[in-house]
């Protein structure tokens, strides 16, 4: 379990496959203040994913294939920026919501603005992750928890403030760019228990 509130961030150094699955390491841009264990859950653009091996401020990660097919890691290239967030600690501060690491599906950048000092960042979900979508709502974008602050039909927009934008990767993002959305697990459990509802009221 995640929080939403990146720690670091680090730089893809390598990627590799092997057939459908393959590994991919990440160099960080300071190292943690304790030392990270093999086997060890790290979100990586909000990607809940397995340590295989680490040294100094490499971190090293077997991928499956679906997480490929499921996620943006699979566009990633070599000096790509990743966010970075060790699993929640009994006794951590809850300072975002409570993310899984569970890509719900991936979206695009499709409108950035600068507003002042800060900036408006509008994306495009799948359709089916839409009805999970709700003003003022949490929601996580490549591991980064955020407030929904606009809703609209087919899109969603987000505001950053300069602390955000310099500590994640949103100051690499370019319109066109794919990103892992996690809605809330909240939202996710209410849908699902309406359409069992609904469904057992059908063939009731």
């Amino acid at each position: 379990m995640f929080t939403g509130i990146v720690q670091k961030k680090g730089e893809l150094t390598f990627v590799e496959r092997d057939g459908e699955a393959g590994r991919i390491v990440i160099e960080l841009d300071t190292p943690f203040h304790r030392s990270i264990a093999l086997g060890e859950s790290i979100a990586v653009n909000g990607v809940c994913l397995t340590v295989v091996a680490c040294s100094g401020r490499s971190l090293s990660f077997d991928l499956l294939a679906e997480t490929f097919n499921t996620t943006n890691l699979d566009q990633l290239k070599v000096g790509d920026p990743v966010n970075i967030e060790p699993a929640l600690a009994m006794g951590d501060p809850l300072g975002g919501h409570w993310v899984t690491g569970h890509i719900d599906g991936t979206g695009h950048v499709v409108q950035i603005d600068q507003v002042d000092r800060d900036w408006t960042f509008t994306f495009k979900p799948p359709k089916a992750l839409l009805p999970l979508l709700v003003m003022k709502g949490s929601i996580a974008i490549d591991g980064v928890s955020l407030t929904i602050a606009a809703l609209e039909q087919e899109t969603f927009s987000v505001c950053i403030i300069p602390h955000t934008y310099t500590h994640t990767n949103f100051s690499s993002f370019k319109v066109g760019d794919s990103v892992n959305l996690e809605a809330d697990l909240l939202g996710k459990y209410v849908q699902r228990i309406l359409s069992v509802g609904a469904a057992e009221n059908e063939n009731g």
